[in-house]
């Protein structure tokens, strides 16, 4: 059991009804809204520790919701949608989104992807570095803080659990699949369009030139890997 504080987004009271009824069943502590308009209402009323959002709603849909939501918070966001295309999913992780699931989903799956979305990535492996230096960006693990040129740079929490996991690798190519199952889940490893725009988004936060990365590299074939100096 639970008590984490989830907000339901969706137009049809049917499916707000299901979930409500279902996630309090499970512990959580949820509220729900009919649109983009009151869930950003609520948001900025409220705490909330995920939202489960649909992306097919009048008025401000879930993708301009899911904008505004990222612009002034690090919630987790968890899509809902119709839509199963690589664009789709691509489209709204570039808007902020932690995850994206396909309607008609099961519940089993929905409940599966809240833990996922919920759960802190494990430091791994092969450093327990409290900080990592990268020349002009200093990132504090403990504090969760990112500093650009002594600016703080907000990062979602799945972007830093990903840097987190990159920086106990480092210098290690990391498959694809061990990536996405230590950052989201063990029921990941497919979705490796995550990774792209999660890698593609740090990189702009971190790299002093991020077309031509020179900490977080590609590894064709392979997955990722932290270029970091060997002392």
């Amino acid at each position: 059991m639970t008590s984490a504080r989830i907000l339901v987004v969706d137009d049809e009271p049917q499916i707000r009804r299901v979930m409500l009824t279902t996630l309090v069943a499970r512990g959580y502590v949820v509220s729900t809204a009919r649109n983009g308009e009151e869930a950003l209402e609520k948001i900025r009323e409220d705490r909330f520790d995920l939202v489960l959002l649909d992306i097919n709603m009048p008025g401000i849909g879930g993708m301009e919701a899911c904008r505004s939501i990222r612009a002034q918070s690090e919630i987790p966001i968890v899509i809902l949608s119709i839509r199963n295309t690589e664009k789709e999913k691509v489209e709204a992780l570039d808007a902020g989104a932690d995850d994206y699931v396909t309607k008609p989903f099961s519940m089993p799956e929905l409940l599966a992807r809240i833990r996922a979305a919920l759960r802190r990535a494990p430091l791994s492996t092969s450093s327990n570095a409290e900080a990592l230096d990268l020349g002009q960006t200093e990132i504090n693990f403990v504090a969760r803080r990112v500093t650009v040129n002594g600016k703080d740079v907000r990062l979602t929490p799945k972007e830093f659990d990903l840097l987190r996991y990159f920086s106990s690798n480092a210098n290690v190519a990391i498959p694809h699949a061990k990536l996405l199952q230590a950052v989201w889940g063990p029921d990941y490893g497919e979705e490796v369009e995550y990774l792209r725009v999660f890698v593609n988004q740090l990189r702009k936060k971190i790299e002093p030139d991020p077309s031509h990365p020179a900490y977080l590299i590609t590894e064709p074939w392979v997955g990722y890997r932290l270029n970091l100096p060997k002392d």
